[in-house]
């Protein structure tokens, strides 16, 4: 675990560096190679003192040993000069492994001033190496930094969410594993991390064998399409204890030479962004398709053994869009590996982005034994959705991971009375594969399913679009004077409906504007949902409006047994439903068809007047606590102002 002063040190070489070097990459960059310089000189010092020989600084290279750069007589611009010729002649050393050479190539100095660079090399000077995995800790936190590579659309995965999917997955010693998009190989490290600790008696990783460590690291493989990535992997294996680390600059989707490589275990966050024009990728892709989500998820599909598992986050695009290539690669996914989705809330990336995710996880053995899917909804990862991402009581991630290994490994340790793994409602559901292929869209939307499940009733469940008529909206245009001036007809969007589910103000449109436009007027008496953007709230229609498209009417029919007050009461459930279920990219909503089919308790007409009546008197003694309070503030205002001797207005 990364310990305070090493933390400390790393924030300060940023300070010092923040004023010539702004750009986080830059800085990262510079203190990776500050860190493997001294690094070296180190090993070459130790192995002196040990009777060995210099390896690193020899021959030629021997006047950049770090020594000479905090040599007393060094003058300020001595040292500038020769820091910044050896870290660009570096990469020549022909005493360097090939991994340090790679991580000095194309190295340089971005700035000229010495006393930055003295100041930065002091910093430098405090870390030691007597603890790799320390280190490695270090680095990690120092790769923390990047953040967002947003224009690539990757967005550094926070530890917890990467040590949660490895868990999951359970990744063994003989397994090969691999990031076909590794960054800065978080996945890669963590999984490496979990094998050491599986294995352990006493001391981490006892009980691997030489034999064991050795098939360990040979197995770990990354690619990564950046070589600013590639190079911060292999520094990041290598002080974890990868002398030979397996990262390489490769690109997944248009290059075929890997293709026939298979994996044991994959984990990933690939790219969400795909280039304008799209990818175009070779032509051994099961799903033909441009775009990068697609073609990552059908790539690791494709390249899992024939008991493999995966874990992969992914945009919501790939959960529920409709187009071509994305319900063609669900469904692939549904019938050949995957057993559940965990859904993510959406400020996990925070404060990169506000993307919402989920984690796809792929069991190609368990996927034949089972016929239906476990939908895991995430609501609180442990951490504040804010900004600054504060950490909070009552995450549900341990509790997840413990259900999904029981669900993978069929245990049966909380099990009910028929023999079937309980799964705990609050967090998940198992919905049949064929129940997700009945309408051929294969949309992954764990609250698809859970609306059905969680409506129960000691009534009649009747369909929304049996007792109702759903009128959607639209927007005049603005260009055509003759909608707008001089109109008579009011007209709301979801801006006129506020929190106490009452409309406010309104527009006025003309007849001709809604004969000749989408806009369409619900009727009074009838209960007005937002389906689209700000969804989640309703309002009771106390006169006739027209409605814009973000808003939905239900429209009492006449024959329907169906008291419109007593829809609007319980209105409040079906906006919770409509919040929780809202999909789309941008724009989140959902359509007149799946309102249509939610269902809603339907008691007899007395009945429906009871509850309406007992809960306009619930309403009528709130309205009457409010104006006690309202004349409460006005007193207690009343005799502030007469303590400071002004009249009753003042």
């Amino acid at each position: 675990m990364l310990d305070t002063e090493t933390k400390r040190r790393i924030d300060s070489c940023r300070d010092i560096l923040v004023g010539k070097v702004p750009d986080p990459k830059s800085q990262v960059e510079q203190i990776t190679i500050a860190l493997i310089y001294k690094f070296m000189s180190d090993m070459d010092a130790e192995s002196v003192e040990l009777g060995g020989k210099r390896k690193f600084f020899a021959g030629d290279y021997r006047k950049y040993d770090w020594s000479q750069l905090m040599a007393s007589n060094m003058g300020g611009h001595d040292v500038l000069h020769l820091y910044s010729e050896a870290i660009t002649k570096m990469s020549q050393n022909t005493g360097l492994p090939e991994l340090f050479r790679d991580i000095f190539k194309n190295a340089f100095l971005p700035y000229r001033d010495p006393e930055t660079l003295r100041s930065f090399l002091k910093e430098i000077n405090v870390f030691t190496y007597d603890h790799s995995e320390k280190l490695g800790d270090a680095f990690e936190y120092l790769l923390s930094v990047l953040g967002s590579q947003g224009d690539a659309g990757q967005f550094r995965t926070p530890r917890h969410i990467i040590d949660f999917m490895v868990d999951v997955m359970d990744p063994q010693k003989n397994e090969s594993i691999l990031d076909p998009a590794c960054g800065t190989a978080g996945f890669l490290i963590s999984s490496y991390k979990h094998i050491r600790a599986a294995n352990t008696k006493k001391r981490l990783g006892d009980k691997l064998t030489a034999d064991d460590k050795k098939r360990l690291v040979k197995n770990i493989h990354g690619y990564d399409i950046s070589p600013d990535m590639v190079r911060l992997s292999l520094v990041n294996l290598y002080l974890h204890g990868f002398t030979e680390p397996h990262i390489e600059e490769y690109d997944t989707l248009t290059s075929e030479e890997k293709w026939n490589e298979l994996s044991d275990v994959i984990l990933a966050n690939p790219p969400f962004m795909s280039p304008k024009g799209g990818i175009k990728p070779h032509k051994r892709f099961a799903v033909q398709a441009k775009r990068s989500e697609v073609l990552f998820m059908d790539y690791i599909a494709e390249h899992l053994t024939p008991t493999g598992r995966a874990a992969v986050i992914v945009p919501e695009g790939i959960i529920f869009q409709s187009g071509t290539a994305y319900k063609a690669l669900r469904k692939m996914l549904v019938e050949q590996s995957l057993v559940a989705v965990v859904s993510l809330p959406a400020g996990v990336f925070q404060p990169y982005s506000g993307v919402k995710t989920s984690i796809l996880i792929m069991n190609k053995r368990l996927a034949k034994k089972r016929d239906d899917i476990l939908f895991v909804k995430i609501e609180n990862d442990g951490f504040g959705l804010g900004a600054q991402r504060r950490e909070v009581s009552g995450e549900q991630l341990t509790e997840a991971a413990e259900l999904l290994k029981k669900f993978f490994g069929g245990a049966q340790a909380s099990a009910t009375a028929d023999g079937e793994a309980a799964i705990p409602p609050h967090l998940a559901l198992a919905v049949p594969k064929k129940q997700i292929a009945e309408n051929g869209e294969y949309n992954l939307s764990g609250e698809r399913y859970k609306v059905a499940e969680m409506l129960s009733s000691d009534y009649p469940l009747v369909e929304l679009g049996e007792v109702c008529n759903l009128i959607g909206g639209g927007t005049p245009s603005k260009k055509d004077a003759s909608f707008w001036e001089n109109g008579s007809v009011k007209w709301i969007s979801s801006k006129h409906i506020n929190d106490q589910f009452q409309v406010i103000g309104s527009e006025l449109i003309t007849e001709k504007a809604v004969q000749s436009s989408a806009t369409k007027v619900v009727p009074k008496g009838s209960t007005i949902l937002i389906t689209r953007v700000s969804v989640g709230k309703f309002a009771f229609a106390d006169e006739d409006y027209a409605v814009n498209q973000d808003l939905t009417g239900l429209v009492v029919k006449a024959e329907s047994q169906l008291n419109p007050k007593y829809l609007f009461c319980i209105s409040k459930h079906l906006a919770e439903i409509i919040e929780r279920s809202a999909e789309g990219i941008g724009v989140r909503g959902v359509t007149r068809k799946f309102l249509s089919s939610l269902q809603i308790p339907l008691p007899p007409l007395a009945v429906q007047q009871e509850i309406v009546a007992e809960i306009e008197g619930y309403q009528e003694e709130i309205t009457n606590y409010e104006l006690e309070i309202t004349k409460c503030r006005k007193k207690i205002s009343k005799t502030i102002n007469r303590v400071w001797g002004e009249d009753e207005e003042g």
